[in-house]
């Protein structure tokens, strides 16, 4: 049986990991394993026999280095990277019994992915929020061109301050499950 590369689009947030992976389980049980994530929202698959795989995320952003040793042990593990966008990693595991095991030991770590996301939402989101001004008073000089920018700086305002929103609420429901 020769395999095949199939690209699918769809779109998750970064607090929709959960339903991420579990469309990713899916898609090996009709034969379809992950290959690769080239781009948000597009991954490209291999067509198989299905199997039965967990699939879990991480958010990192390491230096080379430090990721050898990362991965490494996620490899002493058991687990398998199987791709990489934007500082997520993709990891699996053949289960024969339906058991889906966590990548994460303790809540904290799993609150720790959020809050890593958080950060570099937290660190661009001013940026974003300073450049407005600026955009909106050079589009009203340069044309249309500039005032796509300014929208699309607002756009990402906008998905940043959602993101940040709902990145904070997920990990408040974590401390409190905790609790």
């Amino acid at each position: 049986m020769t395999t095949e590369l199939i690209t699918k689009t769809k779109w998750f947030w970064a607090w929709h990991d959960e339903k991420e992976e579990a469309w990713l389980a899916d898609m090996a049980h009709q034969g379809l394993h992950l290959y690769d994530v080239p781009f948000p929202g597009r991954y490209q698959f291999k067509s198989g026999e299905p199997a039965d795989y967990v699939y879990r995320l991480d958010y990192q952003s390491l230096k080379t280095k430090d990721k050898d040793s990362y991965l490494q042990l996620f490899s002493d593990a058991g687990w398998e990277n199987v791709g990489e966008m934007g500082g997520w990693m993709y990891f699996r595991i053949r289960t024969n019994n339906g058991d889906a095991p966590e990548i994460f030991s303790d809540l904290e770590s799993k609150i720790g992915k959020y809050q890593r996301v958080l950060t570099y939402l937290i660190i661009f989101l001013p940026i974003y929020v300073v450049l407005m001004p600026n955009l909106i008073s050079a589009a009203e000089r340069y044309g249309p061109f500039v005032a796509i920018l300014a929208g699309l700086n607002y756009l990402l305002v906008v998905l940043f301050s959602i993101g940040a929103f709902q990145l904070i609420r997920r990990n408040s429901r974590l401390k409190k499950s905790n609790q």
